[in-house]
């Protein structure tokens, strides 16, 4: 079995990363279409250059596959960086890399699958992320994942002639 179940919810489950799907990572982050809300948009990537990555990736805890629960097809992924468990905090990462499978509350669920964990099972206070002002699709996933705005970079990346900021957001565990 190429996926394991580690964290499940209703329509996809969340699975530690695997080495074998450089291959698919390569197609979807070098699609313009995919990659232009993510901080490595201005980046090519190789094979070669992904699986260093994911073999990199795949030794961290919290970084999890996002795969469908009826078929086990990957769609993305999801995962926590720096966290700190003296402050409680981590800041979460997200991209889902098909158009067909954007839109369609994906997301939305391996976001709340892994707020969960971390709120519950890591016992952390505060998740924080960034999004592109451009990024209305993913804001608006963010608010119904809990998450509000707390600051603004202001025109701080450059795509397709113009400036856009950078938004920053936070969910607060407030059961702690």
């Amino acid at each position: 079995m190429k996926y394991f179940k580690r964290i499940e919810g209703e329509r996809v489950y969340l699975s530690p990363i695997s080495i074998d799907d450089a291959e698919t990572y390569v197609k979807w982050l070098n699609d313009v279409k995919i990659n232009q809300y993510l901080t490595c948009s201005n980046s090519y990537f190789s094979l070669v250059g992904e699986r260093e990555f994911l073999e990199k990736e795949s030794s961290k805890e919290f970084m999890f596959a996002i795969v469908k629960q009826d078929n086990d097809e990957l769609i993305g992924n999801v995962g926590l960086d720096g966290v700190d468990y003296k402050c409680g905090t981590a800041t979460l990462g997200i991209f889902i890399g098909e158009q067909e499978n954007l839109s369609k509350g994906y997301g939305s669920e391996a976001i709340k699958l892994l707020i969960d964990f971390a709120f519950n099972e890591l016992r952390l206070h505060n998740i924080m992320l960034t999004v592109y002002d451009m990024n209305e699709r993913a804001q608006k996933a963010y608010h119904k994942c809990g998450f509000k705005e707390f600051g603004r970079r202001h025109e701080a990346r450059f795509h397709d002639g113009k400036y856009h900021d950078i938004i920053y957001m936070e969910v607060i565990n407030d059961k702690i």
